[in-house]
C-alpha cells in the first residue's frame, strides 16, 4: 500500500520540483540578492509611504493617508486585513520563494491542480502548467509590476478546479477547495480579475446546468449548487473587510461617477467614462497575437531596440526608423502581446473539433466573449450594451483585459485535446479531417501572415498616417522622402511580423508530426510529452525573454529607495511643520509618486480617486485657481523655468490646517458649489452645499479678531486641534471630507462636522476654549475584520475537519485491506 501511494505522489512530487526550478531559473538574478524593476511597484512605494512609515511605527494600520490627492483611504493602496486567514494559505503555497518566483510558481501550481481535477495524468498536467504559466502577459504584468492582478490570475484555475470537482460530485473536497481559492483569489485584491472569472464561472455553470437537465437529473442540481454558494459565503466572509471597505469607498471614486451634470443638464452617469473605459481596446487584427507575438509589433518601444529588424533596410534609414515604434497596434501603448503559444493554440482549434461536452462549449464561448469584449471600442455595439446594462463592467477600465479569460480557457481546451489524443489511440485516424483543419487554420494562417502580410494589415498606425499627410500638405517638397521614409518603416515593420509569423508556423508543425507520429505508434506517449514540453517551454521562454529578462532586474537598494530627492525636495524636508501640503509642478502631477514619497502631496497615482477631488482637478487645480490651493494648505510649489532646477516657492497665502470663518454661502447642488469656487476668498467664507444645512441653521456665526484655532498634533488617522474663540464660528480644516469613516470630536465628545467647498470639513465651534479630534474609524473595517475572523476560524475548522476525515477513511481502508 504504501509503496502504491509513493509510486503515485512521485509524478507530483517531480512537477513540483520542474515548477520551483523553472520558477528560480526564469528569475535567477535574485539569488544573488537583485531585485525586479517595476514600475507600478516603484509607484506604490510612493503612494505607500506615510501608511508603512505609520504601520512600523505604532503597529496599527493607519487606514487613510494624506501622501496623495490631498488625502484618501489608503484601502486600495495597503492595508493588511490581519484576520484573512488566506494570507497563511498564500504564504504556505508560495513557499517563501522571493519575488517574482513565488507568482510564477503560483502560475504553475494553481492550473496543475486544475488539469489533475479534470482527470487529466500528471504529467500531461505538467506540459499544461508549463504552457499556462509561460503565456507572454502573465510575465508583462510581472515586469510592469501588475503584482496583485498575477497572483489573482494564478488563483482562477485553482477555482475552477474546486468549481468543477463540485460539480462532477465530489462535494466536500470540492467545496472546501473552492472555498480555500477562491478567498485567495479574492485576497489578491485585483477585483477586476476576479468579475472575468465570474463569466468563467457562469459559461460553465450554464452548460452544467443544461447537460444535467438534458440528462433528467435533476436532483443532482440542489447539492452541487448548495454547497459552491456556501463555498462562495465562506469565501466571501474571510474577505469581508476588503470588500466592505471597497464597496463603501468605490461608489465616491472615479468609478462610481460625478455628481456634477454636463452641458445639457444630465447627471454624469455612473462609472467610468466609456472613452477612458475603452481606451486600451485590442485591434481586431491585433487578437492574432494569441498565435503570432509580433502580429503588431509587440510592445511599445523604439525599432532601434531590435537591430535585427533594422538590418532588412538600408542603413542610411535606421536612424529615422530606429526612433519609430516597434508596437503600431490601436491602443495607445503596450507593454507586450497576449500569446498563448502557437503550439497551444494548435491544440485549442484541435480541442474545439474532436472534444465532446458541455465544457467544451463553456470554454469556447467564454473565449469568444472574451476576444470580442476586447475590441472594446472597434465592436462598440456589445461594449456599449455590457457597459450599460452588465452590473459592475463599466467600474473597470482597459476592456483588452477581458482576455485574461481566453488565456485561462484557451490551454484547458488544448489540454483537454491533447488528453483525448492520449487517452484514445487512434482517435486521430478517425478525425484526420478535423486535424488537417486545425492544422490549416493555425499553421496556415501564420504562414499565409508570412507570405502575404500587407494583405491582411496595415503596418502604419491613424495617427501615423494623419501626421504624414499634415506634414505632405504643410511640405509638398518633402512629400517623395516622406513616402520614401514612411516606405522604409512598412519594410521594417513587416519583417518583424514575418519572423514570428515563421517561428509559429514551424513550431505548430513540430508538434503536429509528433502527435502524428505518436498516432502511428512511432514514438510513445511519455517521448510526445516529454517533446511537446521542451517545444512549448522554449517557445514560450524566449518571447517572454523579451519582456522579462535579466535586464528587468537591479540593486536590491535601488527598488527599495526608488526616489532621490531634488534639491527643493530637501529645503521642504527641513520645515518642521508636521502637516502642509506640496503641489509639485515640475513632474506629471496626477500621475506620479515621487512627491508623495517625501511629501504630503496634491498629486499623485491612483485609479480610484475621489471623484470630487477629480472635479477639482478638472475645474479648478489644472487651470490654477490659487484658492483650491490655498485652501488646502498647499504651503510649497514645486517649479522650475526652462532648464532649470526644481525650486521650492512658499504660497505665503496657504490658511494653514484650520481657520475660521463667518460667512457662508448655501447652494443649491454640486454644480452650483464647484461654480462659486472659481471667485471666492476661502478665507474669509465658506460655499456650503444646502444639503448640510442641519448643521449650521440657527447659528449666529460673528466674528472675532483674536480667535485661534491650530494643529497640535498629527497622524494619518487622527488630527488633534486647539480652538479659542469668545464667538460661536466656523471651522474649516484643510482636509479632505469623506464622512464613512471620519468621525469629529469637540473635548472628547461627538460632534457634528460637514462638507463645504465642495471638498473640505468644517463644524460649528461654540464659544470658549476646545480640544477638537478627528478620528479615522470606518465601521466598515471593525465589522468586516470581525466577520473575517470568525469566517477564518469556521475555514479552519472546517479542513481540520476534512483532514480528519481523510485520514480516517483512509485508515478504516488499511485496516481492510490487511
Amino acid at each position: 500500500m504504501n509503496k502504491v501511494n509513493l509510486k503515485k505522489a512521485i509524478p507530483h512530487l517531480v512537477a513540483i520540483l520542474v515548477f520551483l526550478a523553472l520558477s528560480l531559473a526564469y528569475v535567477s538574478p535574485v539569488l544573488e540578492g537583485k531585485r525586479i524593476f517595476q514600475s507600478d511597484i516603484m509607484k506604490h512605494t510612493g503612494m505607500a509611504k506615510e501608511i508603512v512609515d505609520h504601520r512600523e511605527k505604532t503597529g496599527e494600520e493607519a487606514l487613510w493617508t494624506n501622501s496623495m490627492f490631498g488625502g484618501m483611504p489608503a484601502y486600495q493602496i495597503s492595508v493588511r486585513f490581519n484576520n484573512n486567514i488566506s494570507n497563511v494559505f498564500h504564504k504556505i503555497i508560495t513557499l517563501g520563494l522571493p519575488r517574482p518566483a513565488d507568482m510564477i510558481f503560483l502560475y504553475f501550481i494553481g492550473f496543475y491542480i486544475l488539469m489533475l481535477v479534470m482527470g487529466i495524468n500528471p504529467w500531461v498536467s505538467l506540459l499544461g502548467a508549463i504552457a499556462f504559466a509561460f503565456s507572454t502577459y502573465h510575465f508583462v504584468i510581472i515586469d510592469a509590476g501588475h503584482n496583485s492582478k498575477a497572483v489573482a490570475i494564478a488563483y482562477m484555475a485553482p477555482v475552477l478546479a474546486g468549481i468543477i470537482l463540485t460539480l462532477r460530485g465530489r462535494l466536500l473536497a470540492g467545496g472546501i477547495l473552492t472555498a480555500i481559492f477562491l478567498g485567495l483569489q479574492i485576497n489578491a485584491n485585483h477585483f477586476q480579475v476576479t468579475y472575468y472569472l465570474i463569466f468563467i464561472v457562469l459559461a460553465i455553470g450554464i452548460a452544467w446546468l443544461i447537460e444535467t437537465i438534458r440528462e433528467k437529473k435533476f436532483k443532482q442540481i440542489f447539492a452541487p449548487a448548495g454547497v459552491l454558494i456556501l463555498a462562495a459565503v465562506l469565501a466571501l466572509s474571510v474577505n469581508t473587510t476588503n470588500i466592505l471597505t471597497t464597496l463603501e469607498y468605490s461608489k465616491y471614486t472615479i468609478r462610481g461617477g460625478s455628481e456634477l451634470t454636463d452641458t445639457i443638464g444630465v447627471q454624469t452617469a455612473t462609472g467610468l467614462d466609456k472613452d477612458y473605459a475603452t481606451r486600451w481596446s485590442y485591434g481586431i487584427a491585433e487578437i492574432f497575437s494569441l498565435l503570432v507575438p509580433n502580429i503588431k509589433g509587440g510592445a511599445t518601444q523604439a525599432i532601434a531596440s531590435n537591430p535585427e529588424a533594422l538590418n532588412k533596410i538600408d542603413r542610411q534609414y535606421h536612424e529615422w526608423v530606429g526612433q519609430q515604434n516597434h508596437y503600431w497596434g490601436e491602443q495607445p501603448f503596450t507593454s507586450g502581446p497576449v500569446y498563448v503559444g502557437a503550439i497551444v493554440f494548435f491544440l485549442f482549434i484541435l480541442g474545439a473539433l474532436i472534444v465532446k461536452g458541455s465544457l467544451k462549449w463553456a470554454l469556447l464561448s467564454a473565449t469568444a466573449l472574451s476576444v470580442v469584449l476586447a475590441w472594446g471600442n472597434n465592436f462598440m455595439p456589445l461594449t456599449e450594451f455590457f457597459l450599460d446594462h452588465v452590473p459592475g463592467y463599466n467600474k473597470f477600465r482597459a476592456v483588452s483585459m477581458t482576455l485574461v479569460i481566453a488565456e485561462i480557457c484557451i490551454p484547458i481546451l488544448a489540454l483537454l485535446a491533447l488528453k483525448e489524443i492520449m487517452e484514445r489511440p487512434g482517435i486521430l485516424k478517425a478525425k484526420m479531417n478535423e486535424f488537417i483543419l486545425a492544422l490549416g487554420f493555425t499553421a496556415g494562417l501564420a504562414l499565409l501572415f508570412y507570405v502575404a502580410p500587407r494583405l491582411l494589415f496595415s503596418f502604419t498606425t491613424s495617427q501615423e498616417m494623419a501626421s504624414m499627410m499634415e506634414f505632405k500638405t504643410t511640405q509638398p517638397d518633402m512629400a517623395a522622402t516622406v513616402d520614401l521614409l514612411f516606405g522604409q518603416l512598412e519594410n521594417v515593420r513587416i519583417g518583424i511580423l514575418k519572423a514570428d509569423a515563421l517561428r509559429s508556423f514551424f513550431y505548430i508543425l513540430i508538434a503536429a508530426a509528433l502527435i502524428l507520429a505518436f498516432q502511428f505508434r512511432k514514438i510513445k506517449s511519455g517521448v510526445l510529452i516529454s517533446l511537446l514540453a521542451i517545444l512549448v517551454l522554449a517557445d514560450m521562454w524566449t518571447i517572454d525573454r523579451r519582456y522579462l529578462s535579466d535586464d528587468s532586474f537591479v540593486n536590491r537598494r535601488q527598488v527599495e529607495r526608488p526616489f532621490q530627492s531634488t534639491a527643493a525636495d530637501q529645503i521642504i524636508l527641513k520645515d518642521v511643520d508636521p502637516h502642509f501640503r506640496v503641489l509639485n509642478l515640475t513632474t506629471n502631477t496626477f500621475n506620479e509618486t515621487s512627491t508623495s514619497y517625501f511629501h504630503k502631496s496634491m498629486g499623485g497615482y491612483h485609479g480610484a480617486k475621489l471623484q470630487r477631488y477629480q472635479d477639482l482637478i478638472d475645474h479648478h487645480i489644472t487651470k490654477g485657481n490659487m484658492a483650491i490651493m490655498d485652501m488646502f494648505n498647499v504651503k510649497y510649489i514645486i517649479n522650475s523655468e526652462g532648464n532649470q532646477q526644481p525650486e521650492a516657492q512658499i504660497n505665503f497665502n496657504a490658511l494653514g490646517n484650520a481657520w475660521f470663518v463667518n460667512r457662508y454661502l448655501e447652494v443649491e447642488n454640486a454644480d452650483e458649489e464647484i461654480e462659486a469656487l472659481n471667485s471666492f476668498n476661502p478665507e474669509l467664507i465658506a460655499v456650503v452645499d444646502k444639503r448640510f444645512a442641519e448643521n449650521y441653521a440657527g447659528q449666529t456665526l460673528e466674528a472675532d479678531p483674536l480667535s485661534a484655532i491650530f494643529l497640535t498634533s498629527y497622524a494619518p488617522n487622527k488630527l488633534t486641534y486647539e480652538a479659542n474663540t469668545t464667538t460661536s464660528q466656523m471651522a474649516i480644516f484643510s482636509e479632505v471630507f469623506y464622512d464613512k469613516g471620519w468621525n469629529a470630536y469637540l473635548n472628547g465628545e461627538p460632534w457634528p462636522h460637514f462638507r463645504v467647498n465642495y471638498l473640505l470639513r468644517a463644524m460649528i465651534v461654540p464659544a470658549g476654549s476646545h480640544n477638537i479630534e478627528f478620528r479615522f474609524e470606518p465601521q466598515s473595517y471593525t465589522v468586516g475584520e470581525n466577520i473575517s475572523l470568525a469566517g477564518s476560524i469556521l475555514m479552519a475548522l472546517l479542513i481540520l475537519g476534512f483532514i480528519g476525515f481523510e485520514a480516517k477513511k483512509h485508515m478504516a481502508a488499511r485496516r481492510k485491506e490487511a
